[in-house]
């Protein structure tokens, strides 16, 4: 790349650009060296014949496998997260804190620690205050394998 080429991704100003990449986003990554100054960037833009910026495989979508397959749930979690027979538990997680969050369940000293209300104590087993970090352990029991 040139240093013109390189001043212009600086300034914004790439209207100098063929048609076909100003369509398409750019993928461009940026790299700082060590001890290097500010402008001496290394500057890699990747474009392929199919199209400026898709990587391999870009099309296919992949299964659900692991944490995002959707597994069957316990009644408890169930009646929690609003009758749905089977969720992933990266779903279940994001359920519990969306609801933590949206009635301030963290206590105001420690943010770490959650204050149970009486629908997370039917799915923590029944324990008044919970670490975050346990969150995801004490959610394992209501998936089944």
């Amino acid at each position: 790349m040139s240093v013109t080429t390189a001043a212009a991704i600086r300034s914004g100003k790439l209207l100098a650009c063929p048609a076909a990449l100003r369509r398409a986003p750019l993928a461009v990554s940026v790299r700082m060296l060590r001890g290097a100054a500010p402008a001496a960037r290394a500057v890699r833009a990747e474009a392929t014949a199919e199209g400026v910026g898709k990587a391999k495989g870009a099309g296919k979508k992949r299964a659900a496998s692991g944490i995002t397959k959707p597994k069957p749930i316990s009644p408890e979690l169930r009646e929690f997260v609003g009758g749905a027979a089977e969720l992933p538990r990266t779903e279940a997680i994001k359920l519990v804190w969306a609801h933590i969050k949206g009635n301030n369940l963290q206590d105001p000293n420690n943010k770490k620690i959650i204050v149970c209300d009486d629908k997370l104590k039917k799915i923590f087993g029944g324990r008044d205050r919970v670490g975050f970090l346990e969150i995801s352990g004490l959610l394992n029991p209501h998936f089944q394998k």
